[in-house]
């Protein structure tokens, strides 16, 4: 399953760079956010990868994210993978005639189960509806420093 999202948000392509890498502010625009570790390579860079632990709805989940590919301050791709699900997102920034940032959010979500097959021919909607949200509450965060959790 693939599809694209989008967002603009109102601070200036480089604030929003330093914003969006600094993997500390992740728990203050991703809710089900439990705790992240550096699992290796240097952070920040090609071939990093970070241990993800989320609890959606009661559900532990354990994401492990790698940065593929970097062409800061234009674009980084991202590849997660938990059990049964692989999803990689080629994320774009670029600069508006206002000076904000458009961040255009690609994904494409591979099962390699039965069961997450399953979820994404019953329910697609439902995963383009959680990329939106983690969008929208990176702009509140980016914009306003609207914490959607605690610290």
């Amino acid at each position: 399953m693939k599809y694209t999202t989008e967002i603009v948000i109102k601070i200036p392509l480089e604030k929003f760079i330093v914003i969006f890498l600094n993997a500390d502010n992740m728990k203050h625009w991703q809710k089900d956010l439990v705790s992240f570790e550096h699992v290796s390579g240097t952070p920040g860079t090609v071939g990093n990868t970070m241990k993800l632990n989320y609890t959606i709805n009661k559900r532990k989940m354990e994401l492990i994210e790698t940065i593929t590919h970097m062409n800061l301050p234009h674009e980084i791709s991202i590849s997660y993978e938990t059990k049964g699900m692989r999803n990689t997102q080629k994320n774009s920034f670029q600069k508006t005639p206002e000076g904000h940032t458009k961040w255009i959010n690609k994904n494409e979500f591979s099962p390699t189960t039965f069961l997450f097959r399953m979820m994404l021919l019953l329910m697609p909607r439902a995963f383009k509806k959680q990329s939106e949200k983690y969008l929208a509450d990176f702009k509140k965060f980016a914009e306003n420093k609207t914490y959607i959790q605690n610290a």
